[in-house]
């Protein structure tokens, strides 16, 4: 069984205020962690002239990068996509946290099993709501149907139940292709606005799910998000890590 305590993150973006890559990684020891999923905000993942500068930087202080994301594949260059794998095989990664263009159906998921197999890293899909085309579990469940196991989910709890969805149903169903997680949790106003409140405060059933997740055979990018208090993040992702 996979040891959350050892391999707990946390994504990046929970840190957006803190644009270096020195405060990102103070604020990450500062919770009691050491590992992250990188985003956009605090490495240019196009770009791999620096990327040795920002892997350098992590392994300096002490910080492992379990993955990247969330990329959206399909709307861009092919060259930055495939520099996406580039960064993470240098990284260590075991995974990217990724979402795909609708308007790029069906050769996307193509484009992406080809780069996944070449670099040996998993694609984990992002379920982000649902105004999201890949929030629903029938359609998640359709394109695994038709897509290579290179093509998982990184289910994301809190915007799971926002789409009106199980996040256990999620991980109990797509539990052969669940490749990580963002463990979050959301309240939500009578109009149905979700609010980022520490996870299992909230409507997530905590300790069922981490049950699930920790059984789930390659899942192994498991990261705290929360997004609230974005210039004080730090007291209440300890309540998180707790």
């Amino acid at each position: 069984m996979f040891d959350i305590t050892q391999n707990l993150g946390v994504q990046s973006w929970c840190f957006r205020e803190f644009k270096t890559l020195p405060a990102l990684f103070e604020q990450v020891k500062g919770i009691g962690l050491t590992r992250v999923e990188i985003c956009a905000v605090h490495a240019n993942l196009d770009q791999p002239a620096g990327f040795e500068q920002v892997i350098g930087a992590a392994k300096n202080a002490g910080i492992q990068i379990t993955s990247i994301g969330v990329q959206t594949f399909g709307k861009g260059s092919p060259e930055n996509e495939e520099n996406w794998f580039r960064f993470a095989q240098q990284a260590g990664c075991s995974m990217i946290s990724a979402s795909a263009a609708v308007a790029a159906l069906p050769d996307v998921f193509k484009h992406m099993e080809k780069l996944a197999d070449k670099y040996d890293i998993n694609i984990g899909i992002h379920n982000h709501g649902g105004y999201d085309w890949l929030g629903s579990l029938t359609m998640l469940g359709n394109i695994f149907k038709h897509t290579s196991p290179r093509i998982g989910l990184c289910l994301d709890s809190a915007w799971c139940m926002q789409a009106g969805e199980n996040p256990l149903k999620a991980a109990e169903q797509f539990n052969d292709r669940l490749f990580g997680t963002h463990i979050k949790d959301f309240t939500f106003s009578p109009d149905g606005k979700p609010h980022d409140v520490v996870v299992g405060t909230g409507n997530l059933k905590l300790k069922e799910y981490m049950a699930l997740v920790t059984k789930a055979p390659h899942c192994r990018a498991v990261t705290l998000e929360y997004e609230g208090d974005e210039h004080n993040p730090g007291p209440k992702l300890r309540d998180c890590v707790k």
